[in-house]
């Protein structure tokens, strides 16, 4: 199940984006979404994922990793939000506010300071829905989709 989903979030996110090729998303996806990996990032102690289901149907989740650094984030005790996504149907239905305020909660019970993520920079409406639940610019880094090295806007939230 959170293998399909992670998958199907990810290419309905970014597949149609027109700085994006059909060949770097499959790429992408076809590596960080297989069963393999995603068993992977379960077993990882540092990791917790958090599953949004409606009527048993899950429709979105979020990862976040304990521990990671990328320079700029300023924190003694950081996490990072790997992934937050929710199937199209319930984009803008409050979905990812509910993994979010999860997120910080879980964040708070394990005394982090700061949560962060790296968000691409042509993804305005994820930054618009960070920017909402405080989460400010601090730098950026390079991130692969397939061969295309795509800017991600580094943003963390003081917790």
């Amino acid at each position: 199940m959170l293998q399909k989903l992670s998958y199907q979030t990810f290419w309905d996110t970014f597949y149609n984006h027109p700085k994006n090729t059909l060949e770097n998303i499959t790429a992408y996806v076809n590596v960080a979404f297989t069963h393999e990996q995603i068993y992977k990032e379960l077993k990882d102690d540092k990791t917790i994922f958090i599953i949004a289901e409606i009527k048993s149907d899950a429709v979105g989740y979020a990862r976040l990793t304990f521990g990671n650094y990328e320079h700029g984030i300023i924190a003694k005790r950081p996490v990072e939000l790997v992934r937050l996504y929710s199937t199209q149907e319930y984009l803008g239905k409050g979905v990812g506010t509910k993994l979010m305020e999860e997120c910080i909660e879980i964040a708070k019970k394990y005394n982090c300071d700061v949560i962060w993520l790296g968000v691409w920079e042509h993804n305005g409406r994820a930054q618009s829905f960070y920017r909402k639940h405080g989460f400010e610019i601090v730098g950026d880094h390079i991130f692969y989709l397939g061969s295309d090295a795509q800017t991600d806007l580094l943003m963390q939230k003081n917790l």
